[in-house]
């Protein structure tokens, strides 16, 4: 610490960190190598977070990107994220012994997409191109029942017609205003387009965001633990910015860069759903090396989800 240099005083969202869902998946791939023994195989990161993905591999986990790198004989899980159905139909068609870790909020979503199938609708989903979660839930129909829809532009682009059957579904990591804007475009263009009660977007994901609206205007930075491939990470840096505070990603505290300290008395902290506290701490204890800090933990919400595990794992 400099005495030279100010105090920080340090504004912690709450909650932050790990959801039920992450805890859930993490917990499978652990329990899964104490009954099966190492290793088990994990097709995709578990979640998308470097530290909690190599404390796993150290536990007995081996990553892979595709089913055919899986040996047979050994156990797989499938990531948070979730699959298309063609991933679990191809383990068991080979035998092997998979466990199904993707988030209950997610498969909710998937079979919200099988029942508008079934009562005709074409599918509009709101999402990032290329995330594990879209190419999961895209994977739930046959292909063209279902249409990538990423802004209000997108929406205007529309070709369908005011009468055709349309329902719509959202990512669950998704910035909760920009996905509103989206629905609400949605909803001018076609007045009769089905959808969920309420958005999709996850519990821990909305409350995370409502966090940092709580901190970031008396914070002149703000910094948030995150993968640069986590989705519901990135939003929490687009919300603090939205407010006008600059906000930067990171992983890990040694990222940090000491002069994005300067002129900073008020300091907002927070992590991604697939960040564990332990790093929020590594980041707490790294800056007060450099100054004189105060903590103080801003809550905006109670979170007591917890998540069953899959019956295999169940003594």
């Amino acid at each position: 610490m400099n005495p030279a240099l100010p105090p920080l005083r340090m504004l912690i969202a709450a909650p932050r960190g790990f959801c039920a869902g992450v805890d859930r998946a993490i917990l499978i791939v652990e329990r899964a190598i104490e009954q099966y023994g190492a290793p088990v195989y994990v097709r995709h990161e578990i979640v998308h977070n470097r530290f909690v993905v190599d404390s796993l591999k150290a536990k007995g986990a081996v990553f892979v990107e595709e089913l055919d790198q899986v040996p047979d004989g050994v156990p797989v899980v499938f990531s948070a994220h979730g699959v298309p159905k063609a991933v679990p139909a191809a383990a068991a068609q080979r035998g092997l012994d998979w466990l199904d870790a993707t988030c209950p909020l997610v498969s909710k979503v998937h079979r919200q997409a099988e029942r508008h199938l079934e009562a005709g609708r074409h599918i509009l989903f709101i999402g990032h191109r290329g995330h594990p979660e879209v190419i999961g839930t895209f994977g739930q129909v046959p292909a063209g029942s279902i249409t990538l829809v990423e802004t209000v532009e997108d929406v205007a682009a529309l070709a369908y017609s005011p009468d055709k059957p349309l329902a719509f579904l959202t990512q669950t990591t998704l910035s909760v205003d920009d996905t509103a804007e989206i629905v609400a475009a949605l909803r001018a263009r076609f007045p009769a387009i089905a959808g969920p009660k309420a958005e999709d977007i996850c519990y821990a994901t909305s409350n995370r965001q409502t966090a940092v609206k709580a901190i970031a205007e008396e914070c002149e930075l703000v910094l948030v633990i995150g993968a640069p491939n986590s989705s519901n990470s990135l939003r929490l840096v687009e919300v603090a910015e939205r407010l006008g505070t600059p906000a930067r990603l990171i992983q890990r505290a040694i990222e940090i860069n000491r002069s994005w300290l300067d002129g900073v008395t008020t300091l907002g902290l927070t992590a991604g759903a697939s960040a564990p506290e332990v790093l929020v701490r590594e980041v707490v204890d790294t800056l007060r090396q450099w100054r004189d800090v105060t903590e103080e933990t801003v809550v905006s919400a109670e979170e007591r989800m917890v998540f069953k595990l899959p019956r295999q794992l169940v003594a």
